[in-house]
């Protein structure tokens, strides 16, 4: 069985609109992974594997990357850079995969949204432990960091949770799907803040892609100044964001016409 062509594949598994999803789409993956993910596809359609596998495997790579942040040094931050963008990977293709076979399915969204939650819980809490120093040469981890990184990947599953509870409250009040036009906050001076933090995209460094490059960062900086310092303070700075983006994005719902 031939394999099907990019050209082929590409109006079925990237319908129109499915890159410009508001919420639903990450920069990431419109800038690059989407045309890397149509590459990988075509040796994956005539296989045995499923969509869901390939969903268990996207999940698997989220949570690996947050144990390779336990890896000292630059090689657990690189390593987990490169697996966070083997997770971004397979959280294309999966739903590419299932596009073409016509076997999309509630149980494939559900597993994409545990998959979203563990991933980006794993990675903080990761960071957390990596900023602890687990393999201090005194033996005496500093359990004040893996507390803060604890801190930042509550508030990560907290900002999803309060997204997709939407859907759940609106579900079970007999009401449709939200429309985007609803995510806009009724006072004006609430939509003029929501779209500054969008703006600044500050709360982006909460996320799986984001973060994993910010810890690449930081652990650079590490490897120039030696220590810790930045690894620390980097988790301070994503635990600070993660309760103020938690606490602000409950207010825009609430502000918001989502749950009318």
């Amino acid at each position: 069985m031939s394999k099907p062509s990019v050209a082929e594949l590409r109006p079925v598994v990237h319908p129109e609109g499915v890159k410009d999803r508001r919420s639903g789409e990450h920069w990431a993956g419109r800038l690059y992974m989407r045309e890397v993910s149509l590459r990988c596809d075509r040796h994956l359609v005539g296989t045995r594997i499923t969509p869901n596998q390939l969903t268990y495997l996207m999940v698997l790579a989220g949570v690996l990357a947050g144990a390779a942040l336990l890896v000292p040094g630059l090689t657990g931050a690189l390593l987990g850079a490169l697996l966070v963008q083997l997770y971004l990977l397979l959280d294309c293709v999966d739903g590419e995969i299932a596009r073409w076979r016509g076997q999309t399915s509630v149980t494939g969204v559900y597993l994409d949204r545990v998959g979203h939650y563990l991933a980006e819980a794993a990675l903080l809490t990761g960071f957390g432990l990596r900023a602890a120093d687990l393999f201090a040469a005194d033996g005496e981890a500093d359990w004040m960091w893996a507390f803060l990184g604890a801190v930042a990947a509550l508030g990560a599953i907290l900002i999803k949770a309060e997204t997709d509870l939407v859907d759940v409250a609106r579900a079970r009040s007999g009401l449709s799907a939200v429309r985007d036009e609803a995510a806009v906050p009724r006072s004006s001076g609430l939509a003029f803040a929501r779209r500054a933090a969008a703006a600044l995209k500050f709360h982006r460094l909460v996320g799986g892609v984001e973060a994993s490059l910010f810890v690449l960062l930081v652990a650079v900086a590490d490897l120039v100044a030696g220590g810790l310092f930045y690894t620390r303070l980097g988790v301070a700075v994503l635990a600070a964001i993660a309760v103020v983006q938690t606490l602000l994005h409950l207010v825009s719902v609430l502000a918001s016409s989502r749950l009318r």
